[in-house]
């Protein structure tokens, strides 16, 4: 259904508003924007009569935003960013489209970048746009085409695709392994062990499939898997990683298994999108090209 004609303000209105929001002065505004301060109260006082509500507070010489105004400024200025994104894109790249994705940090540095060149050169046309996320989000407002999600799915409001799965294990330095005396999961209880916060209760899981009762777990806590990596190799303690993760760091030798005891998580990697949009040129292209990778990948791992 269309919006009303009324509640689609100019894009003069928009952005005048936007300016003196984020200046909180109308002569700051004018300044930005090479027009008149009296053109930016103008335009402003247009736009409070086209929506039906005040956004400034008028108090002599001085504006401050009304409680609907800094809601409705908040919204504005998200929606002018990703308007002038959208045209950033389509000039850089006029025929290709863009792909805005979200990533895990450690997958998308570790895993995807090393490949994505692959995917650029069998489609030199699209732009693909990375943007970290560790916390969920919500599609219908934050811009993206399509994101990268670890778990089990399947997320309300998408659709998607499951890529792979990782088996984790535990590894230290290898002075570490050297100080201290392994020969069974049971020894590990008593060692600082390093806990990542998407995957708390990892460790627990780990305890209970090798047969092992545990009742309280010490140690640090990492917000990453790259960051956790760091610290077991630093010798700060035993971290729980994925194998596919931390292969560059266990053939150097900065990383060693404290026990060949490997877990398989129970949840998976998946590329996922807004319901819907699946069909989106840039997103169906890589979305047929990841999948193909992920299925090189464990192909390879399982003919090792």
């Amino acid at each position: 259904m269309a919006i009303p004609r009324r509640f689609l303000p100019s894009m003069s209105l928009l952005t005048a508003f936007e300016a003196a929001a984020r200046h909180r002065s109308f002569t700051a505004a004018a300044e930005e924007l090479a027009i008149t301060q009296s053109a930016v109260s103008r335009q402003i006082r247009l736009l409070e009569e086209q929506i039906g509500c005040q956004l400034f507070v008028r108090d002599k010489q001085t504006v401050r935003l009304s409680e609907a105004g800094a809601a409705y400024a908040r919204e504005i200025g998200d929606a002018l960013r990703r308007i002038g994104n959208a045209s950033l894109n389509l000039h850089a790249n006029p025929h290709g489209g863009t792909l805005n994705l979200a990533i895990l940090p450690t997958f998308g540095t570790r895993w995807l970048a090393p490949r994505l060149s692959r995917f650029l050169d069998r489609h030199p046309g699209i732009t693909v746009n990375l943007s970290t996320r560790l916390t969920a989000f919500d599609f219908r407002t934050d811009p993206f085409d399509a994101a990268i999600h670890f778990g089990e799915g399947p997320w309300a409001g998408s659709e998607g695709v499951e890529l792979m799965g990782e088996t984790v294990m535990p590894v230290g330095a290898p002075g570490f392994l050297a100080d201290h005396t392994i020969t069974s999961a049971a020894d590990l209880a008593n060692m600082p062990l390093l806990h990542l916060a998407s995957r708390p209760d990892h460790w627990e899981r780990w305890f209970a499939r090798q047969g092992v009762t545990v009742e309280r777990l010490r140690g640090m806590l990492f917000d990453q898997f790259a960051t956790a990596a760091q610290a077991a190799g630093s010798g700060l303690g035993l971290a729980l990683l994925p194998e596919f993760l931390i292969a560059a760091d266990l053939e150097r030798g900065d990383l060693v298994p404290a026990l060949d005891a490997p877990m398989e998580s129970p949840e998976r990697y998946f590329l996922v999108w807004p319901a819907g949009h699946g069909q989106h040129g840039p997103l169906a292209q890589f979305r047929d090209w990841i999948v193909d990778e992920a299925r090189t990948r464990q192909s390879i791992s399982s003919s090792d």
